[in-house]
């Protein structure tokens, strides 16, 4: 296993902590601002050459779409899809924007970020603050990135329309962006809108997911190209698991993203804000065990991406084993770093050699 990163070090010992000093919401801002510098031409092949680790144990092919490698970026980060030419050069082997929405909304009240260092942890609030995915979408029509890693599009619904006309919303997302899409990812388990996490209900659940399959296709049948694979998101305090396995199984979708943050504040001082959803190191066990018990639901039948307190290469390798064909990573990215994804990638390299495994694939599920 390689040692500790001295550009990492630097980073965790003297950069994050001026940074921590300020408001997170505005640090978010200069990151994503950075990460378009980082995206342009000459310096993200630089930074790429810098960042990237071609191995092909690392390569899958999952949903019918080849990663290069397992680890993403979480939605959430790039909600708009501002920053993902920069985010790719860092090494990523997929990305997810937003969450959009089909109008513009600007989200809760401010401050709605708060971070727990000691607890590597992070409370939001946001409430889907988005361009919207109208806008978003003409953008990308007029210059959409050139991206060499999949992507994916997070869609919700947004705070004033009623959850009996939720799937007008989701509906409408998937129409705008589908030219541009890998994948979609159908966020019904945000904590920060309220009633959403009411559509994780078996009875609002399977419509909402067959209306977004059947509509996937009829797109894909008038472009003439495969549908996307359709994934949905769900919550980690939600008894959910094995329902929405079986309602994935009969309405088409590809996949399960396990999980969202949570309402639990365990782990974190008795100061943190009530509303809002926990991400980071607390989350880590909750979230693995609910990939557990969706592996052995799903017998291997559908593809899970794993989020949740990955932290460490040790972490994501633990996901994979658990079930997780793909991980994704939030905050351990900001507590960690530039490198991080970097560094992730030569650790589960040096994982799967050292437990015999050629490949990720081989390594799915097999503490689960």
């Amino acid at each position: 296993m390689i040692g500790v990163n001295p550009l990492s070090f630097l980073y965790k010992r003297i950069l994050r902590p001026v940074l921590f000093r300020f408001d997170p919401e505005t640090v978010h801002g200069l990151a994503v601002a950075w990460l378009k510098v980082l995206g342009a031409p000459g310096i993200r092949s630089v930074v790429g050459a810098a960042t990237s680790v071609n191995d092909p144990a690392l390569n899958s092919t999952v949903a019918g779409i080849t990663f290069p490698s397992p680890v993403g970026l979480a939605a959430g980060f790039d909600k708009d899809g501002e920053a993902l030419p920069g985010l790719e050069a860092l090494g990523f082997g997929f990305l997810e924007a937003g969450t959009l929405t089909p109008r513009p909304q600007p989200g809760n009240d401010r401050p709605r970020l708060f971070r727990f260092p000691l607890a590597e942890a992070i409370v939001n609030r946001m409430g889907f603050n988005n361009a919207g995915a109208t806008s978003v979408a003409a953008r990308f029509a007029a210059r959409a990135p050139t991206l060499g890693v999949p992507l994916g599009f997070n869609i919700g619904k947004n705070k004033t329309t009623p959850n009996e006309r939720a799937a007008e919303d989701y509906l409408a997302c998937l129409e705008a962006l589908f030219p541009y899409a890998d994948f979609f990812v159908v966020n019904v388990s945000s904590p920060n809108t309220p009633g959403l996490r009411d559509l994780q209900a078996p009875s609002e659940m399977e419509p909402l997911m067959k209306a977004l399959s059947v509509k996937a296709a009829a797109l894909a049948a008038a472009a003439k190209k495969p549908a996307p694979p359709l994934f949905i998101k769900i919550s980690p305090d939600e008894d959910v698991a094995e329902a929405t396995v079986d309602i994935a199984l009969r309405t088409g979708f590809a996949g399960i993203v396990a999980s969202n943050t949570t309402r639990s504040r365990e782990g974190l001082p008795p100061e943190a804000p009530a509303e809002g959803g926990m991400s980071g190191r607390p989350l880590f066990a909750k979230s693995t065990d609910l990939l557990r018990r969706l592996h052995r639901a799903s017998k291997g039948k559908l593809t899970l991406v794993g989020v949740g307190g990955v932290s460490s290469a040790r972490d994501a390798y633990e996901k994979i084993l658990a079930g997780a064909s793909l991980v994704e990573v939030y905050t351990g990215f900001i507590y960690q770093g530039p490198l991080f994804v970097r560094d992730l990638h030569r650790g589960l390299r040096d994982l799967l050699r050292k437990d015999g495994f050629r490949s990720v694939q081989d390594a799915v599920g097999r503490d689960a």
